[in-house]
C-alpha cells in the first residue's frame, strides 16, 4: 500500500524504529497514540493531533492506536480497530489497521483489545515494558489499565533511558525533516506577510488573526500553536484578540504553520499599525535587533545555547544603558538577573514536530544534560534550551524587550537592582508594550543556516513592506 501524502516513505519509519530498538536489548517499547478530544459534547471534536513521538516512529495519523516495539525480535505491532459501518457513514471508507501498518513497514497488527493481554504475557515472561510520560489524561488512564500503574505515578515511572534515546534521535533532524520544516517556515512567512501588508488603524486584532490562520490552512496544514497577535506585546503569550488597532500601536505577531506531516514553523515579527515606527519604538526595536544579530552570529556546534542567551541579554543591557534605562557593569547586571525586568523569557528552544520540540518528555532531558541543569533565577529559569548545540539541531532565536507595568511597579517598589536599573527613566516606557523578533535556524557542521525565505526584519524592511499597502 502506498503511503499517504502526510507520511514520509516507508524506509524512513523503518530506519527510525530500528535505530531506537538498537539502543535496548530485550525490552518492549509501548508507544501510545492520542485519542479524539471533545469540545462541548462527545461527537464535536477538536482538530485531532497525533502524539509527535508516535508520528515520528509509526507515522500513522489516526486516533485509537498503540504500537509495541519488541527490541528482542525487532518486530513492531500496530494495535487498533477497523472502523465500523456505522462510522463509515460519517467518515467514508478508511484503511484497515493492517493496511495502515503495511504503509509504514509494520507487518503485524492486532485489535486494540488484545494489547493488555500481550503486555501482561510479556511481563510474565520477565520482559520489561518501557513507556514515555503521558501528557494527556486519557493516556495516563490507559497506562493504569494496561500496566496497573496509578495515574498519579505515570510520569514518575516513565522510562528515563527511553526518554533519552528518543531525545537523542529526534534532536538531530534528517534531510527530509529539514525540508519539511523549511516548508512550514515558508508558510509561516506568508502568514506574517499578510498581516504586515493588511494591518491598518481601526482594525480589530481578530480580523488579522483570521487572515493569518487562513494562510496556514491554505498551505495544506493549520497553525502549529495558538496565534499570538496583540498590540499588548508585553504579555508573552497573549491570546486575546479583541483590541482595536490604532495609529502609533505596534502589533506583535508570533505565529507558525504546521504542515500536513505536522512539522511546525515558529516566527515572530513586531510591526507598526501605521506605516512607520515611532521614534521610541525604533530605538527599542534596534536594541532587540542587535541582540538577535549577535545571537545568530554565535550559532555553531559545541557552543552552549545558554551562553548565546547570556550574550543576547548583554546586548539588550548595552542598548538599554545607551538609552539611560540601565547602568553599571553589563556582565554584572546580567549575572544578577537585572535584565529580566525587560527580558523575562528564554532566547529560544528546539523545534520540529512540536513547536517546543519534545517538551512533553521534559525540558531537563531535551534542553539540558547531566552536567548542565536549569537555573532557578527569574527569567533564566524560562530558558528551554541551554545545552551545547549539535549539527542537525533546529531551533529558534527570539530576543525581546517587554515592559510589564505590574513587574515594573513591584521591582521599583522593592528598589530591586537599583544599582543597575534607573526606574525614573523606565517610567517613561511603562506603557510601551513589547517587541520580539524570531527566526528558525538549522545548526550545520560549519555554523548555521536560517530556514525559509526572507521575511522583513530590519526597521527599513518592515516599513517598506508597510508602505506597499
Amino acid at each position: 500500500m502506498a503511503s499517504s501524502p502526510s507520511q514520509f516513505d516507508v524506509a524512513t519509519y523503518q530506519r527510525r524504529r530500528l535505530q531506537l530498538q538498537q539502543v535496548f536489548d530485550s525490552e518492549l517499547i509501548l508507544l501510545l497514540g492520542n485519542e479524539e478530544s471533545s469540545i462541548n459534547f462527545r461527537n464535536n471534536w477538536y482538530r485531532f493531533r497525533q502524539d509527535s513521538t508516535f508520528l515520528y516512529y509509526i507515522g500513522v495519523d489516526r486516533p485509537g492506536l498503540a504500537a509495541v516495539l519488541d527490541t528482542a525480535t525487532g518486530e513492531t505491532t500496530l494495535f487498533g480497530d477497523d472502523i465500523t459501518m456505522d462510522a463509515i457513514i460519517w467518515t467514508g471508507p478508511q484503511p484497515t489497521v493492517a493496511a495502515l501498518a503495511e504503509a509504514v513497514g509494520i507487518r503485524r497488527s492486532a485489535p486494540i483489545a488484545t494489547l493488555a493481554d500481550q503486555l501482561r504475557a510479556a511481563q510474565q515472561r520477565g520482559q520489561k515494558i518501557l513507556f514515555l510520560p503521558p501528557y494527556r489524561p486519557d493516556n495516563a488512564q490507559k497506562l493504569r489499565h494496561l500496566l496497573n500503574i496509578p495515574e498519579a505515578q505515570a510520569t514518575a515511572r516513565a522510562s528515563v533511558p527511553l526518554i533519552n534515546a528518543v531525545v537523542a534521535q529526534r534532536s538531530i533532524k534528517k534531510p527530509e525533516e529539514v525540508a519539511e520544516l523549511e516548508r512550514a517556515v515558508n508558510t509561516s512567512n506568508r502568514m506574517h506577510r499578510v498581516a504586515m501588508q493588511t494591518v491598518q488603524p481601526g482594525m480589530k486584532e481578530y480580523e488579522l488573526v483570521g487572515k493569518v490562520r487562513g494562510e496556514a490552512i491554505a498551505g495544506g496544514g493549520d497553525i502549529g500553536y495558538p496565534i499570538i497577535l496583540t498590540k499588548d506585546g508585553q504579555t508573552l503569550h497573549n491570546h486575546y484578540y479583541g483590541n482595536t488597532l490604532s495609529e502609533g500601536d505596534m502589533v506583535l505577531l508570533d505565529a507558525g504553520a504546521e504542515t500536513a506531516r505536522h512539522y511546525t514553523g515558529d516566527l515572530t515579527r513586531t510591526f507598526p499599525v501605521g506605516q512607520r515606527f515611532t521614534d521610541q519604538q525604533r530605538v527599542m526595536y534596534q536594541i532587540v535587533l542587535n541582540a538577535y544579530r549577535a545571537a545568530v552570529a554565535a550559532l555553531r556546534p559545541g557552543v552552549r545555547f545558554l551562553d548565546i542567551h547570556l550574550l543576547a541579554c548583554e546586548k539588550l543591557v548595552d542598548g538599554l544603558k545607551e538609552e539611560g534605562l540601565m547602568q553599571g557593569d553589563t556582565s554584572d547586571a546580567v549575572a544578577a538577573g537585572a535584565h529580566a525586568l525587560f527580558f523575562q523569557c528564554g532566547l529560544g528552544h528546539m523545534m520540529g514536530l512540536d513547536v517546543h520540540d519534545m517538551e512533553d518528555l521534559g525540558e531537563e532531558y531535551v534542553g539540558y544534560s547531566d552536567t548542565l541543569k536549569k537555573s532557578s533565577q527569574f527569567g533564566l529559569k524560562s530558558l528551554r534550551l541551554g545545552r551545547a548545540l549539535e549539527s542537525g539541531f533546529v531551533l529558534t532565536v527570539e530576543p525581546g524587550l517587554y515592559f510589564i507595568p505590574e513587574l515594573i511597579n513591584r521591582w521599583s517598589g522593592e528598589k530591586k537592582f537599583i544599582d543597575f536599573i534607573r526606574y525614573d527613566q523606565v517610567a517613561a516606557f511603562r506603557d510601551f508594550g513589547g517587541i520580539r523578533v524570531e527566526d528558525n535556524f538549522l545548526i550545520t557542521d560549519e555554523g548555521y543556516r536560517k530556514l525559509g525565505d526572507s521575511l522583513p526584519l530590519t526597521i527599513s524592511e518592515v516599513e517598506a513592506l508597510r508602505a506597499e499597502r
